[in-house]
């Protein structure tokens, strides 16, 4: 599984250069255990495989 190491930012811009698509940041929320977009300090972040066909932007209630 390909991961990125990142000093501060969100994962709204980190899916958007990665997944192709902003919306999908939680599911690298989702898959590295967070729940806020914004980061803090350095983060090791695992990236999930690129899907263009899945939504994001909602986690599941």
């Amino acid at each position: 599984m390909p991961q990125i190491t990142v000093a501060g930012g969100d994962l709204f811009h980190i899916a958007a250069a990665v997944l192709q698509d902003a919306t999908q940041w939680i599911r690298i929320a989702q898959l590295n255990g967070l729940s806020d977009p914004v980061l803090q300090g350095v983060t090791v972040l695992q990236l999930p495989a690129l899907d263009p066909a899945a939504g994001g932007g909602i986690a599941a209630q």
